[in-house]
């Protein structure tokens, strides 16, 4: 189902999470009521949208997701990551903003523009008016009896490419404040008004990183199959090269190393011109627990 709203035009902020991570229980939910009493503007420091686009920005990171009981279920990965004794409490080390810009656009739960600009956008450059006609007809595919308001569309691909280029200038607050994505590099506005992609190496990207949303890749896309074609992890729509902005070599250099990196999981081939990445059998989950470990050494 896309999503278009919910961020109340607020980029997600670097401690946005770990914020809501403390508020869990001993038996690891978030009562939703921490989002809605009057407690919620004291608790969070922050006024009563910006509450609201911080559970957003949860619920789109797959930080938490609606349980079946009234409270939303904290995910293992969240556990792992934002413990105060996990791998990167304070959102310090760069795997996490990649982390976060995956679940945005590699997956797309709650975040329709992200999975879209990353993945359909092809133009070297765009402004911004350039993309509302092709989102506006990308949304109505999916024929929601409601339909997506053309000033809902614009706010959410302002909000979106501000999440990776914040406004220079301007002379409110929000303006001035650093976005969680803004330090992947990932879009730059070029001239004013006018951004493109970074295509390229991305020296921050971790190896571990990589592997774990090219898991997440060969689970969506074939589960079951044995191979995948190098073409597929460079270009193929929701791919760790569309979605992370890398180049053929780039991603090459990463694929050479798997079978040491991910102790013989995957290995790389290249015979009669055919490249691909091999698989042995694996339990995507601890094989992803693994690599997630592996990204913030």
């Amino acid at each position: 189902m896309p999503h278009f709203s919910g961020h109340e035009t607020f980029t997600l902020r670097q401690m946005w999470l770990k914020k809501v991570f403390d508020q869990k229980t001993e038996d690891n939910r978030i009562k939703k009521s921490v989002f809605t009493n009057e407690e919620s503007i004291a608790r969070f420091g922050v006024g009563k949208n910006m509450v609201a686009s911080i559970r957003h920005w949860a619920l789109a990171t797959n930080l938490i997701s609606e349980g079946r009981s009234d409270d939303y279920e904290l995910s293992t990965t969240a556990q792992k990551i934002f413990s105060n004794d996990g791998l990167d409490p304070y959102s310090e080390n760069p795997t996490t903003a990649w982390f976060v810009h995956w679940q945005l656009a590699g997956l797309g739960n709650r975040s329709t523009t992200w999975f879209w600009l990353f993945n359909k956008v092809t133009a070297p450059n765009f402004r911004k008016t350039d993309l509302e006609r092709p989102l506006a007809d990308f949304a109505a595919k999916f024929n929601t009896k409601r339909g997506v308001s053309a000033s809902t569309l614009t706010r959410d691909i302002d909000t979106c490419i501000r999440s990776y280029a914040p406004r220079s200038g301007g002379g409110s607050p929000e303006d001035f404040a650093e976005p969680m994505l803004g330090e992947l590099g990932l879009i730059a506005e070029e001239t004013k008004g006018i951004f493109a992609f970074r295509r390229g190496p991305k020296p921050t990207l971790s190896n571990g990183m990589f592997v774990y949303a090219l898991i997440d890749y060969w689970e969506a896309l074939n589960s079951s199959a044995s191979s995948m074609a190098f073409e597929s992890i460079v270009y193929g729509e929701g791919s760790p090269g569309r979605v992370f902005k890398l180049d053929e070599e780039s991603v090459a250099e990463r694929l050479f190393s798997l079978d040491e990196f991910t102790l013989g999981v995957l290995s790389w081939t290249d015979t009669s011109g055919l490249r691909q990445v091999l698989r042995k059998s694996w339990d995507s989950s601890a094989f992803r627990n693994r690599m997630l470990d592996k990204a913030y050494e």
